[in-house]
C-alpha cells in the first residue's frame, strides 16, 4: 500500500501500482470534497467510474453520497485464510479448474434457483422490480459476476493459502 499525502486535503491510500489517470483524477476529487472523512481508499481492482472509482472507498461526515456506492453495489472483496500450506502446483490447478467450472461468470447464471434462505428477508412493501428480478435473483446467488470481477488464490508470509 502507497499512502500519498501533500496536494490533497486528505491522504489517498493506494492498493494497486498502475492506476489508471481517470480513476487517479477521481480520487484526487474526492480527497478534496469538504465532507470526506480520514481518507481515500483506493483498492487493487480500482478503475475510472462515474464520478467515484470503481473499488474506490470513502468515508463522509453527516452525508450521504448514493453515487459513492457506485454502479457495483454488492461487489465488495473477501480474504480467507486457510490452514493449506505449501501447496502442490498441480494441485492448485486442478482446484482452479473446479472453481472455473462450478462459478458462473460474466451474464452466466446457477442452473437452478438458489436456496431461498440465502436471500433478504421479504419485505411488505410494494416493490415491483424486487418482485420481477426475483427468480433472477436467485439464480445469480453464487456467481463472479464480469467486469473486473475475480478469484484469486495467494499464499501468505506463514505459507498458508
Amino acid at each position: 500500500m502507497n499512502v500519498l499525502t501533500g496536494v490533497d486535503r486528505l491522504p489517498i491510500k493506494v492498493w494497486l501500482e498502475d492506476i489508471e489517470s481517470g480513476c487517479w483524477e477521481q480520487a484526487h476529487n474526492l480527497a478534496n470534497l469538504p465532507f470526506a472523512f480520514k481518507h481515500v481508499a483506493i483498492m487493487p481492482d480500482a478503475h475510472q467510474g462515474y464520478g467515484m472509482p470503481i473499488g474506490g472507498v470513502l468515508a463522509t461526515r453527516r452525508v450521504v453520497i448514493p453515487n459513492a456506492v457506485g454502479v457495483d453495489i454488492g461487489c465488495g472483496m473477501y480474504a480467507a485464510k486457510t490452514n493449506l500450506k505449501d501447496v502442490d502446483p498441480r494441485m492448485l490447478t486442478g482446484v482452479l479448474a473446479l472453481i472455473r467450472e462450478r462459478v458462473p461468470v460474466g451474464f452466466a447464471k446457477q442452473g437452478m434457483e438458489q436456496d431461498e434462505n440465502r436471500m433478504p428477508s421479504s419485505t411488505s412493501v410494494d416493490m415491483p422490480v424486487v418482485d420481477r428480478e426475483y427468480s433472477n435473483a436467485l439464480r445469480s446467488l453464487g456467481t463472479l459476476g464480469g467486469g473486473n470481477h475475480f478469484i484469486e488464490l495467494q499464499q501468505d508470509e506463514e505459507g498458508c493459502m
